[in-house]
């Protein structure tokens, strides 16, 4: 990690970069030799004192130290009466205090050498205008010091392998192997309180408050190589910097799985946007664009998130889609096997000797074919029985075991059964005994061998659904994106014209240009001012030709009589502008009419749609689908972030209904995939090199399949 401070922001501060390695000053945060707590009580309800008083009940091994003006012990720990009085040695602060000292008490910490901090302490930008000045004074602060923050306004972190509780929770949660991040400090006790009842082990628990300096990316970077975290789950509200969080989740997911849950996902708030990609685009969208392209995992829920988490952090990744279920209940059968076709993955056909092994200790009425039903009154050797033999089964990659309690069901004996079958195996096994009383002793002894359960058999079948699809991404070439040779000064010219005259809205002629510049086919065309330049237009063009009026006030030209199609003569075409002159100075009277401009006609082609808006967080978000007039009826679209490769390319046709119609229907022609999709990344490219353009449709983009085409027919850019 690098941290570059300009000498002109910091005032007395001579050193132009302060550069130091973030690992090892992240190693003194969550596992430090000694730790202070600054602000510590002897007052029981007090954050000082909770915090203190859980660091020494866990059995944290370093030293403990406190700093308290009016105390010379707290708890049993030496309390100093400043920072600068405290031993040599102490490489964690946790700070309690009015966030007024808390900039300063940093600027302490850096100089007696404390390398990392919590600072409990609320009151920063959470609270308005003077909040934030003071954060930024927190952060400033951070930065000269070489502290690095947690926080401010968080709960702490909770080390469980170190034994070191950083927190005012009431508890502690198991060890485990699972790391949670979370932005809300309330989500963070709430789960710990859920986890115990559950029997589910976190190896960290970090509540990020505001993130003044550490956040979410530097954490994830961070368990990303922490050897007691096998899965990273997390509550986040917001991000950063999302190009540089796609890289770095990009790079841990490749080894190790993230798991988050975004909270505000409406489109409340979502300003308005004048293209058709733009108003399409939802507040949700680029968050999952951006998961999806880095590998993250997005859970739809609290719940998900932990069933997610559960099968990552205790089972061994598949080989394979190829699930087969194990139950003594026939309708829970059928809840599986319809689950595992929704969701994607493949139904398991067992062998000849799987079937014959079942066929030799299962009841004739048994079904040996997937789901193996073993009825209901099957003892508990049996399910151990049962579960081996679909374990050994070669094209069995994942089982699902489902249990339903009958008279005879001996649920903990048959998970101790369950248990010991699935050791002797290297693959994932999910479960769901389905009850409440009494099968609660067999979902305890699963638990506590790490066997992931479920309430319900959809529950189960979506966990191993999740840990197919990180599989297939893990295995995923790395994106290599390509550029293509285009006319980048052509278009910085047009953007920069278009600026200089305050059109933020670029007409079409010069929209076109920046797209021509870029490699795409645009019709010919010409504007003209008067009835005489549209008649003489249309005669070097060639009939048919389109007329569409110019116009910085009008974005959409068809809704005020603006287009006019399949013009066949000059008389049609006199007509015409008069007719559109006078209707659009009715219809949209304050309207600046630069002219109208005559473009040849394209008769041939699908009509498809390419477009992009810029997303404030994560940048150029991407857009394809079904063009024309109707694609903010059927909105028939697929997302992505740019820049995109072309398989990324490929995934947005196919992942739309229009992919069906350009494969070619009822003797059709299909379309040139790779034609569109060159088409898609040469917008990608265009949007990464111009950050000022802010959003840019093409509709329609007919491609033909007898002229191997595709033509900008029309086309719209936004600039900022």
């Amino acid at each position: 990690m690098i941290w570059v401070v300009e000498y002109k922001s910091i005032s007395k501060v001579t050193v132009v970069a302060i550069l130091f390695e973030g690992a090892k000053m992240l190693g003194n945060l969550f596992n430090p030799k000694a730790v202070v707590v600054i602000g510590a009580s002897h007052t029981p309800g007090k954050v000082g004192y909770s915090v203190l008083k859980n660091i020494l009940d866990l059995g944290f091994e370093g030293e403990v130290y406190a700093v308290n003006p009016n105390a010379t012990e707290i708890l049993g720990c030496k309390s100093y009466s400043d920072v600068a009085l405290l031993p040599e040695g102490v490489e964690l602060a946790v700070i309690s205090i009015p966030a007024k000292f808390v900039p300063e008490t940093i600027e302490k910490c850096g100089h007696k050498g404390i390398s990392a901090a919590v600072v409990i302490s609320a009151g920063f930008k959470e609270t308005g205008a003077a909040g934030r000045e003071l954060e930024k004074r927190l952060e400033n602060a951070a930065m000269t010091s070489g502290v690095r923050v947690l926080g401010p306004n968080c709960v702490g972190f909770i080390n469980t392998v170190a034994k070191l509780n950083a927190t005012f929770a009431a508890d502690c949660p198991e060890v485990g192997d699972i790391a949670v991040i979370s932005q809300s400090g309330a989500m963070c006790t709430s789960i710990i309180d859920w986890s115990l009842k559950q029997h589910i082990g976190f190896s960290k628990l970090i509540s990020i408050g505001n993130k003044a300096d550490l956040d979410e990316e530097i954490l994830i970077e961070t368990l990303g190589e922490d050897k007691d975290t096998k899965v990273i789950v997390g509550y986040l509200e917001d991000i950063k910097n999302g190009p540089s969080f796609i890289r770095t989740a990009e790079r841990v997911t490749r080894n190790k799985p993230i798991i988050l849950i975004k909270a505000g996902t409406t489109a409340a708030g979502a300003c308005a946007a004048s293209s058709h990609t733009g108003s399409i685009a939802g507040a949700n969208l680029a968050y999952e664009c951006a998961f999806h392209s880095s590998g993250v995992m997005q859970a739809p829920s609290l719940e998900a998130l932990f069933d997610y988490a559960q099968a990552f952090a205790y089972q061994p990744l598949p080989k394979g889609n190829r699930i087969a279920i194990v139950t003594n209940a026939g309708g829970l059968g059928i809840m599986a096997t319809d689950a595992i076709e929704n969701a994607g993955l493949e139904f398991a056909k067992p062998s000849q000797k799987t079937v014959d092994n079942l066929k030799s200790f299962l009841s004739p009425a048994a079904n040996v074919n997937n789901p193996f039903d073993i009825l209901g009154d099957a003892l508990s050797e049996t399910y151990g029985k049962a579960v081996e033999t679909a374990l050994e089964d070669e094209g069995i990659d994942g089982l699902v075991v489902l249990l339903a309690p009958q008279a005879m069901t001996e649920a903990k004996s048959a998970a101790l059964e369950i248990v010991k079958a699935v050791k002797k195996f290297k693959k994932p096994v999910v479960a769901s005994f389905v009850g409440a009383a009494r099968v609660a002793p067999g979902i305890e002894v699963l638990q506590k061998n790490r066997i992931p359960h479920y309430a319900t058999p959809e529950r189960a079948v979506a966990a191993l659904a999740v840990m197919v699809n990180y599989v297939n991404w893990r295995l995923s070439p790395r994106k290599v994106i390509r550029r293509f040779s285009v006319n980048s000064t052509k278009v910085d010219r047009v953007v920069n014209l278009n600026k200089k005259r305050g059109q933020l809205n670029v007409g079409e002629q010069d929209s076109k240009s920046i797209l021509s510049a870029y490699g795409f086919t645009v019709p010919r065309c010409g504007l003209a001012r008067t009835v005489d330049d549209a008649v003489s237009t249309a005669g070097a063009i060639g009939y048919p030709v389109v007329m569409k009026i110019v116009s910085p006030d009008i974005i959409h030209k068809s809704d005020v009589g603006g287009v006019k199609v399949g013009l066949k003569g000059p008389g049609e075409v006199a007509d015409a502008f008069e007719l559109m002159m006078s209707r659009i100075r009715e219809r949209v009277p304050n309207a600046r009419i630069q002219g109208v401009l005559v473009q040849e006609m394209i008769m041939e082609g699908r009509e498809l749609i390419i477009g992009m808006t810029r997303d404030p967080q994560f940048g150029p978000m991407l857009m394809f689908g079904l063009g024309g007039i109707y694609v903010e009826v059927l909105k028939d679209v697929s997302f992505q972030l740019a820049p995109i490769n072309a398989q990324q390319a490929l995934k947005m046709i196919v992942g739309t209904k229009t992919y069906n119609l350009l494969r070619g229907v009822r003797g059709e022609k299909a379309v040139d995939m790779q034609l569109v999709a060159e088409c898609i990344q040469r917008i990608s490219q265009l949007s990464m090199d111009f950050p000022m353009i802010s959003e840019l449709d093409i509709n329609p983009l007919k491609v033909s399949n007898e002229l191997s085409r595709a033509v900008a027919v029309d086309a719209r850019v936004r600039i900022v």
